[in-house]
């Protein structure tokens, strides 16, 4: 690189800023409350659905003052499109006995309700002794299935985001807010 080539700077591929930093600071604190209230006194089983909700989850467990077990799930939804693909795909199981454990899910996105629905049914035959999900947005659009989350940390209208873990083609995962990718960069022809 040259010293007058500028470095990328993945913030001026946002079209806007629905979620900034301190946003989510006062959300994460205001969940952990939540839950910490829910689970108080109980074991508590976290289950990340990665790789979009590592971020959300690794920030908001150090919110939480109950004793945890941590799993994470791999689902594939997207395969580097915008729109999901019709059945979610179970990449990578959890190691964890559910039976009879209180389990918290995570997710990074409810949109479809397809991917939260689809593990939900999985973990239900598992048997645990309860099994709520936590989503860190709620998209305001049409759900393919009637599904709804037990904690959600923000309601966003029906745009693209990227960002605090969410990503198009594994790209804008870092930025420390949540903001709508530009249109024109949804779909380009290559990355250069």
């Amino acid at each position: 690189m040259q010293a007058n080539d500028a470095v990328p700077n993945p913030l001026e591929d946002l079209d806007t800023i629905l979620v900034d930093e301190a946003a989510l600071k006062s959300r994460l604190t205001e969940l952990g409350r939540e839950i910490n209230a829910t689970y108080e006194g109980k074991e508590l089983a976290v289950i990340a659905i990665i790789n979009g909700a590592i971020i959300f989850v690794a920030d908001l467990i150090r919110e939480l003052n109950l004793s945890i077990q941590l799993d994470c799930i791999r689902v594939s939804s997207y395969r580097d499109e915008t729109r999901p693909m019709q059945e979610p795909e179970i990449i990578d199981k959890i190691r964890l006995d559910l039976k009879d454990v209180d389990v918290l899910l995570i997710d990074d996105i409810l949109d479809t309700g397809k991917t939260l629905s689809r593990v939900c049914q999985i973990f239900r035959k598992l048997q645990p002794a309860s099994l709520r999900t936590c989503v860190l947005l709620d998209k305001q659009t049409t759900r393919s299935v009637d599904f709804e989350a037990d904690f959600v940390g923000f309601q966003i209208p029906d745009e693209f985001v990227v960002g605090y873990g969410l990503d198009f083609a594994e790209r804008y995962r870092q930025l420390p807010c949540i903001g709508v990718l530009k249109p024109e960069l949804q779909n380009p022809p290559e990355w250069t």
